[in-house]
């Protein structure tokens, strides 16, 4: 276990933002990097299909790797998101399938490219047993490990735990986590999201002490410290289970517990993810330039971590 008051110490902050990909994947990073962004996140494929069948052709590879030669940031600070509609938790056999299928040809698109990590939502425990559906979600992540060889990481996203979705819990994620094979758990791993954990119902709003409680229990229940954080505000109140994001400060979490959780030494070395909602018409395909509200908000973390040097 690291040592909670030395672990991170030192590191620096690595922040970015989803970009669209509008234009093609290589016009994410190209948005990112006019962003001053250290990392990125994107889409590989049109997140609300399965995916399992679209391989990822050569030739979108060498423009995303082009495009990313240009820039200062680091691959290892990129960060895909797997499809919306993967349920990997489900005991229906047919769509566990599909949705186990379409990680792994996540997992294999993303390695492709070299990125540092794919992450996902577990998904809903559909007939049942929560247990069985943190060992189902561990099962497909461990399938797409075996298949895919590389350095490319899978990390699990807790979720804002509407009606039966599993990962609300730090006890779920580690569940989830405690069953992958120890051959592939160095590859595995998990990220927290602040309006999921608010909207599921944790305290991290209160006080600076009760985010870092949340934090460690997460830390405690996994084994290790969070590999990315999304840093969203939140339309709903805290324990809503609404998943809906809103730009720092304009929502019910407000802006202290994000200067809190800038303050903590699990937010260094990792990457720092808005997924705050875009300005409307900011993302045509003939335009690159970084989405404004993602700049306004860099900005403001930007001011918070200055405080904190």
């Amino acid at each position: 276990m690291p040592n909670r008051t030395t672990a991170g110490a030192g590191r620096r902050y690595i922040v970015g933002a989803h970009a669209s990909d509008a234009g093609g994947i290589h016009t994410a990073v190209l948005r990112a990097a006019a962003g001053g962004m250290d990392a990125l996140q994107l889409f590989t494929a049109i997140p609300t299909y399965y995916g399992d069948k679209s391989s990822i052709r050569g030739e979108r590879v060498e423009r995303f790797r082009t495009a990313l030669a240009s820039t200062r940031i680091d691959p290892a600070n990129i960060v895909v998101h797997a499809a919306y509609v993967l349920n990997t938790a489900t005991a229906d056999e047919q769509k566990w399938g599909r949705s186990a299928a379409g990680l792994a040809k996540e997992l294999e698109r993303s390695s492709a490219l070299g990125v540092g990590a794919v992450c996902f939502h577990p998904g809903a425990a559909l007939g049942g047993d929560p247990e069985a559906a943190t060992a189902r979600v561990a099962r497909a992540m461990s399938q797409a490990l075996e298949k895919v060889s590389g350095s490319t990481r899978l990390l699990v996203e807790n979720t804002a735990g509407a009606g039966l979705t599993v990962g609300r819990t730090a006890h779920e994620v580690g569940s989830i986590l405690a069953d992958i094979p120890a051959t592939l758990r160095e590859r595995a791993g998990y990220g927290l999201d602040t309006c999921h954990l608010f909207a599921a119902g944790h305290d991290i709003v209160s006080s600076a002490d009760a985010l870092r409680a949340a934090l460690d229990a997460f830390e405690d229940a996994c084994g290790e410290p969070p590999s990315f954080f999304h840093l969203n505000d939140s339309e709903g109140a805290q324990g809503s289970n609404r998943d809906r994001h809103a730009l720092l400060g304009q929502g019910k979490i407000g802006i202290e517990p994000f200067r809190w959780l800038l303050a903590d030494r699990r937010a260094r070395g990792v990457p720092l993810i808005l997924e705050t909602p875009h300005r409307e018409g900011s993302d045509a395909e003939d335009n690159l330039a970084p989405d404004p509200n993602d700049v306004e908000m860099l900005q403001l973390l930007r001011g918070m971590m200055l405080s904190n040097a």
